[in-house]
């Protein structure tokens, strides 16, 4: 309602003249109109200040999050109206090679329940098209924030793309050791130059199932997000300027402003910072899953991250023909 100074209603409608009974029903019709451009005003500020890369869900969330309680539908027509809808996905390119005969380790992350962060670690590679060439981008993310912890981009698939991923991931986190490493099979990571940065880190390797990508999901889906809402939005003139805007994106943008759905639509540092402050993690470990054969209906649970943590053997626990090590202090042993 406009401003009215110092006159009141009465006097107002005196002035006029208007009946008070008329000047309310004309305010009263008047609000819902009002009330639809905040809202839409609304909306475009937010589609705008994240370029589109906002759904209807994800500007439902934020709008519920700044105390405007809006329907999703209505958002979605909204959006629709004003051509604000965002942009669509394109199909998945599979890159990863793992035709190779170097070691395959065991996969951890599909039976580990999560408590904190650095306990599990995903890390994956995808390829960016520049106008004269194909570049690369590896990433590691934390997989129970969802949050990048490092990344690297090359022009080739060599060894110091991965390496340099994890170094930045190592130097950022300060893991304690046991952290998780999980990965697909391709050939860098499974090359003795990752696996010895690993190891020196006491950070222990897991890798998917064959022909699995669901298995590194929250990497694949960070992929695809990247992908959606950066490198198809942009032009890039050569690798340095795809640097400088990546590195916005992820830094400024994904780990600190991005709602993520799987986070209850908060971003990554938000999730974490509420994690630590709450004090909702009781304790720094994961726990370690495995289920018996068909022998043995069971089911036998164990820490798996905290210090000095014991690995059970694998007698009667993963099926025929599967090995685990014996018990054992070290994480390495396995």
């Amino acid at each position: 309602m406009s401003l009215q100074g110092s006159l009141s209603i009465e006097r107002m409608c005196q002035m006029v003249p208007v009946s008070r009974r008329g000047f309310y029903r004309s305010l009263k019709e008047q609000q819902p109109a009002e009330e639809e451009m905040e809202v839409r005003s609304a909306i475009q500020q937010i589609a705008l200040q994240h370029r589109r890369r906002y759904g209807y869900r994800r500007i439902t969330a934020e709008l519920h999050r700044r105390g405007m309680p809006v329907n999703h539908k209505r958002v979605a027509r909204i959006m629709r109206e004003d051509n604000l809808l965002g942009m669509q996905p394109k199909q998945f390119v599979v890159t990863t090679n793992s035709n190779h005969k170097l070691e395959i380790y065991l996969n951890l992350a599909g039976r580990m329940k999560l408590t904190g962060i650095n306990q599990l670690w995903v890390a994956d590679i995808t390829y960016i098209r520049l106008k004269a060439e194909f570049v690369y981008l590896a990433v590691i993310l934390d997989g129970f924030s969802r949050k990048v912890v490092g990344w690297a981009l090359d022009r080739t698939l060599a060894m110091r793309l991965t390496i340099g991923a994890l170094q930045q991931a190592i130097e950022s986190r300060q893991p304690e050791p046991g952290l998780v490493h999980h990965s697909d099979r391709g050939l860098q990571y499974a090359s003795e130059e990752y696996i010895k940065v690993l190891e020196n880190n006491r950070v222990i390797p897991s890798m998917s199932r064959p022909a699995n990508p669901y298995d590194n999901a929250s990497c694949e889906s960070f992929m695809k997000t990247l992908k959606r809402e950066e490198i198809y939005a942009n032009n890039y003139n050569d690798l340095e300027h795809l640097r400088a805007n990546i590195e916005e994106f992820i830094e400024q943008y994904y780990n600190r402003l991005r709602l993520h759905s799987a986070l209850g639509y908060r971003p990554p540092e938000e999730f974490e910072q509420q994690i630590e402050a709450s004090g909702a993690v009781e304790s720094r470990s994961a726990t370690m899953v495995f289920f018996e054969n068909k022998e043995n209906s069971g089911k036998i649970s164990k820490g798996l991250l905290g210090k000095g943590t014991q690995m059970p053997s694998s007698k009667g626990l993963l099926g025929k023909g599967t090995q685990m090590p014996s018990p054992s202090p070290d994480p390495f042993s396995c």
